[in-house]
């Protein structure tokens, strides 16, 4: 870790990275929706650089299961420690706020409950139920922990057909044990394999900057493939604060856009690529008929 560290205190964000602050009508009337209604997001809760962009569209990607997380991933910046509570009507709540935004595409994720012998999974499956009632024409997709790794409590979820099931590998496997501590690889494309295998869209995304080589990606992409996944995500990691494990290097745009090729060329349906690309980031977009891969270079 110390010659990370070094080597991070000489880098300075490239321009690429310019982030749009929230403004406009638009993100109050959100951040006022998600306040009346007291839900937590993945946008503020894990400081997504896109919540500008996409609270101005009047989009979000709402988080159930509370805003603490049990898992010690020392790349996240969701808070983490002893969650509350489970709230039943949350899933109402949350089918309210998708009604109300109007969405077209909803996008639902949670925090890891590991103090939970389910991980939540029945929470998720009526969080898409409710959604289901309050919006039959939208689609839905679920951003999901692993389930400690129990097949069963992920076919629970799959049993509700949600539209897309991600699962975010994160990084290579070389890397887990530092940054996805309590994690494992092998459970992780196992989740990808049983989505795929019952026939919901499989998705998952990576984080790049992290002393990954070009090869890893491509490996982790290429059994991310193997699995089944369709759908792929790839963005530069920003360290959220100094106790956060340190950037390596920043990824160029151009990197990114290679990278967006050779997905395509193994075989992913859809692949959004570019240093501020987020797991959920233009998601619907996977799901247009004819849909476009594009890489994001920067915010404007």
């Amino acid at each position: 870790m110390g010659s990370i560290e070094k080597h991070t205190k000489q880098l300075r964000r490239p321009p690429w990275l310019k982030m749009q602050l929230p403004h406009g009508h638009s993100s109050a009337e959100v951040r006022r929706l998600l306040s009346d209604l007291r839900l937590h997001t993945v946008c503020q809760s894990a400081r997504c650089p896109n919540l500008g962009e996409c609270w101005g569209e009047r989009t979000a990607t709402f988080l159930i299961l509370g805003d603490v997380c049990t898992r010690g991933c020392t790349f996240c910046a969701v808070a983490k420690g002893s969650p509350h509570p489970i709230e039943p009507d949350e899933p109402n709540r949350v089918a309210e706020a998708a009604f109300r935004l109007g969405l077209k595409h909803v996008v639902i994720t949670s925090v890891t409950r590991d103090d939970l012998s389910d991980g939540g999974a029945p929470h998720y499956a009526q969080t898409i139920r409710a959604v289901r009632r309050r919006l039959p024409q939208a689609s839905i997709e679920i951003l999901i922990p692993d389930f400690d790794g129990k097949p069963e409590s992920l076919q629970e979820v799959l049993d509700e057909r949600p539209d897309v099931l991600n699962h975010n590998l994160e990084t290579v496997p070389r890397l887990y044990q530092t940054v996805r501590p309590g994690a494992a690889y092998a459970h992780s494309i196992a989740i990808i394999k049983q989505a795929a295998e019952s026939g919901v869209i499989a998705k998952s995304g990576l984080m790049l900057g992290l002393g990954e080589t070009f090869e890893e990606a491509l490996d982790v992409m290429a059994d991310l493939r193997d699995a089944g996944c369709q759908n792929l995500t790839l963005g530069q990691y920003l360290q959220p604060t100094s106790k956060h494990i340190p950037i390596f290097r920043f990824v160029t745009p151009e990197e990114f856009a290679t990278l967006k090729q050779r997905g395509i060329a193994l075989g992913f349906h859809h692949v959004e690529s570019g240093p501020l690309v987020r797991s959920s980031y233009m998601a619907h977009r996977a799901l247009l008929p004819q849909p476009i891969a594009s890489v994001k270079h920067a915010i404007s």
